[in-house]
């Protein structure tokens, strides 16, 4: 139950005013609303609602049960059709072909290497029409060198607090977020606490470049500020567009 409120709390303090940028950023990218479109790492359905609410025929992906969880219970408050799977990015053998593949959030960096990234673009690649396309966005190396080192956050109300400290990662380009939830236990009359370590690696743009070209992508554009602008040497996200 504790694992449920830790993906209930994630799920309240995340901004939403990104999933309405990242869906934005996809109607811009892929107006086309007659295909199959797979979120992947899809969480806890937030923006998987607005893709179906926008009129999108989306499928979501996740590896958590828990996020899964709230992801069915937002597609039923919000009344739309979500079909939601639990799986692994790195093996999309079984849930057959789709027009159009998403994955935001950064979700790519929390895998342990390029080779890793690789493999999981080549998964993606595998489950597109000939037609396809591939949209997400990852972290940059100026926001894991530059902006998350000493970086902290703590929230409180009057059952749960949570504490973020970011540090910077022994890997080059790579950032370390500790995650502490004091979440208040009626039975006991005590808090509990929970505890996590999430590490998160990025590369240089030419890496990712190049992992998206062996993984069958040829056409890879790459932009900042969901889509709107072109990178700079500030850019804390990187957003991709591709197609094979």
């Amino acid at each position: 139950m504790i694992y449920q409120t830790f993906a209930e709390l994630y799920d309240e303090l995340f901004d939403p005013a990104m999933y309405q940028q990242w869906l934005d950023f996809v109607r811009r990218e892929y107006p086309n609303q007659d295909g199959q479109l797979l979120e992947l790492a899809c969480g806890t359905g937030r923006l998987g609602v607005l893709l179906a609410q926008a009129g999108y025929q989306v499928t979501g992906l996740d590896l958590s049960e828990n996020m899964l969880a709230l992801a069915q219970r937002h597609a039923d408050e919000a009344a739309v059709t979500l079909p939601l799977l639990q799986g692994d990015m790195l093996d999309l053998s079984e849930i057959g072909t789709f027009d159009a593949v998403t994955c935001f959030a950064d979700s790519f960096c929390y895998l342990p290497d390029i080779t890793t990234v690789q493999r999981a673009f080549e998964q993606v690649a595998q489950n597109l029409t000939a037609a396809g396309e591939f949209l997400f966005d990852v972290i940059t190396p100026y926001q894991t060198d530059e902006v998350y080192p000493g970086y902290m956050y703590n929230y409180r109300d009057e059952d749960r607090a949570f504490m973020w400290t970011s540090y910077a990662g022994e890997q080059p380009h790579s950032a370390e977020h500790d995650l502490t939830f004091f979440i208040y236990n009626d039975d006991k009359q005590a808090f509990d606490e929970v505890s996590e370590l999430h590490q998160e690696q990025t590369y240089v743009l030419a890496d990712y470049q190049q992992a998206l070209q062996a993984a069958g992508f040829n056409h890879v554009t790459v932009s900042a500020d969901f889509g709107r602008q072109q990178p700079d040497d500030q850019t804390t996200r990187w957003f991709f567009k591709c197609r094979k």
